[in-house]
């Protein structure tokens, strides 16, 4: 069963999604959503209380909702309760809230989206496209972080050639590119970074992500030129592919004098903009 985890916007909020491609259907994260039309302080003690509250009266929603791994805040996949779009459009008729009615055509469009997205692929690119305008990301910054995202597809599905598994394979091999280039492991990159659960990669400075491109698209063309036999040949891939990146990486911080791997990330850099603008 296909399944992959998004991050969706309402006006502002995360809202975290897993597309079961399978069952073609989305769930969502009811902690998420409570977030989102109660602007509780406390959604998971909201939710206990509600789904209580609906087991007593013998609600079907409640005793069909399920748990799936998500992203949890301190960056670990953790079980959450989710339920698909009908099951949230039933709930919220169990929570008062101005925002029920928003967030019902905000739903609606999220599936309409997709169908369109599996129709047209170059449609998702456009989505994604405008949440990072929503987000405050710079149109340069934007256009560099979708050609990394191609540039990624294009080495999973290398990999996927060559028989590796997704999670726990895929996962040590990116690794493995990212400590040859960065010579930082992806947690002590995040952690640089002062990150939990945000995507590393929606982190990186132009440059960062350039040599990271660089790094990942390296790891795919000598894996394509040396046809590496398993997953242990391919962790070697990985490394040469990371360390041409960090010929570069070291070449670019002895011109410049600075150092490319910084603690910069986006809340912080969005900050320094709005700081600027301020200043005019």
């Amino acid at each position: 069963m296909e399944k992959k985890n998004e991050i969706k916007i309402f006006e502002d909020k995360k809202v975290r999604t897993l597309w079961d491609a399978e069952q073609e259907k989305w769930y969502l994260s009811i902690v998420d959503v409570i977030a989102v039309l109660t602007e509780s302080i406390d959604p998971n003690a909201y939710w206990r209380k509600l789904k209580q509250r609906l087991k007593d009266e013998g609600n079907e929603t409640v005793t069909n909702c399920h748990g799936l791994k998500m992203l949890a805040p301190d960056g670990k996949m953790r079980m959450t309760d989710v339920a698909d779009t009908e099951q949230i459009l039933r709930l919220i008729q169990s929570i008062p809230s101005p925002k029920a009615e928003p967030f019902k055509l905000w739903l609606a469009q999220v599936g309409s989206e997709r169908i369109n997205e599996m129709q047209d692929p170059e449609l998702s690119i456009d989505r994604a496209l405008e949440q990072y305008l929503k987000l405050g990301y710079s149109e340069n910054w934007i256009n560099q972080r979708l050609k990394s995202i191609e540039i990624r597809k294009e080495l999973t599905d290398e990999w996927k050639k060559k028989g590796l598994k997704e999670g726990t394979q895929f996962a040590t091999l990116t690794d493995i590119i990212t400590k040859a280039w960065s010579d930082k492991t992806t947690k002590e990159y995040k952690i640089l970074k002062g990150l939990k659960q945000e995507n590393l990669r929606d982190n990186m400075t132009n440059t960062e992500l350039i040599l990271n491109m660089l790094a990942e698209a390296s790891t795919k063309d000598i894996s394509v030129a040396t046809n590496p036999d398993g997953f242990e040949e391919s962790k070697k891939v990985a490394k040469q592919g990371g360390n041409v990146a960090k010929v570069a990486r070291k070449e670019l911080e002895a011109r410049t004098g600075k150092k490319v791997i910084t603690s910069l990330n986006a809340k912080s850099a969005l900050q320094i903009i709005e700081s600027k603008k301020r200043k005019k």
